[in-house]
């Protein structure tokens, strides 16, 4: 019997926003690939609809290995990531290239390798980027820079594939409770230190940041809006999701940068 479901391919399943997600999606007619270094962790949700693959996007091997072995992807979402916590004088340059390797150039390679097989018969791309990728915070210079770029590889994109029917969106999740705090943040050793010069603002904004995530909107919202994206082929390009997006970018396209600024400090520092 031949199986006409769209076929979803999802980095950084194991999970938070990617595992809710591809269950989401499988469960509403997709079939899905779900893409981890840990597939051993989504055994309890597999099914013929949702199938765990081992994928390191850091890998380009370990993303062809996969692809090669299906004909056609309709849907890729670009979700794996993690964030670096740590000041840009203390953290190593091995930290620096990985934050950038996973969360930029890991999105590279799967585009890369996704897009031959999308350009026949058009497809979306939906990368999940972060309202971080709008506004810069201490110690989370390199997360916030990779997502920056993020927001550029998706606006150039766009134009790139818009010939071949591909659609390319970002969407920009403020603070969930995932297990991102717990599981994919990275802190910088030297910067949590008592000599740390930069002691003061980690006492300061740690706990804020931990709190707010940990306490942050339900992660189902961002597999709904995903499915919304999906279908609406005339959805907008960028959409902010959770409490924290909603409230911060609409207030970054209004106030000058110095005001901004301020309003960031006075939320985040003071």
């Amino acid at each position: 019997m031949k199986d006409d479901k769209k076929i979803v391919f999802i980095t950084g399943c194991s999970s938070g926003m990617g595992r809710i997600t591809a269950l989401y999606l499988a469960s509403n007619g997709y079939k899905v690939y779900a893409g981890s270094r840990k597939p051993h962790k989504l055994r309890d949700i597999e099914s013929e609809s949702l199938i765990p693959i081992k994928l390191d996007i850091k890998d380009f091997k370990s993303v062809e290995k996969f692809l090669n072995n299906i004909k056609k992807v309709d849907v890729l979402v670009n979700n794996a990531g993690y964030g670096l916590v740590g000041s840009v004088e203390e953290v190593s340059e091995e930290q620096m290239f990985e934050q950038f390797d996973v969360n930029v150039f890991g999105v590279f390679r799967v585009c890369k390798a996704v897009i031959p097989k999308m350009r026949e018969s058009g497809g979306v791309i939906i990368n999940i980027s972060s309202f971080l990728g709008k506004i810069g915070l201490p110690l989370l210079t390199f997360y916030n820079s990779s997502k920056y770029a993020l927001e550029g590889i998706t606006d150039s994109l766009r134009h790139e594939l818009k010939p071949f029917g591909i659609r390319v969106h970002s969407v920009l999740p403020g603070f969930f409770d995932t297990n991102f705090a717990r599981e994919n943040l990275v802190t910088n050793k030297t910067t949590f230190s008592d000599k740390s010069p930069y002691k003061d603002i980690v006492s300061t904004l740690a706990p804020t940041l931990i709190e707010q995530i940990n306490n942050g909107n339900d992660k189902i919202e961002v597999a709904k809006l995903i499915l919304k994206i999906i279908k609406d082929e005339n959805f907008k390009a960028r959409v902010a999701i959770g409490e924290k997006a909603k409230k911060f970018i609409p207030m970054r396209q209004v106030l000058s940068d110095e005001e901004f600024e301020d309003r960031v400090e006075g939320y985040y520092l003071s």
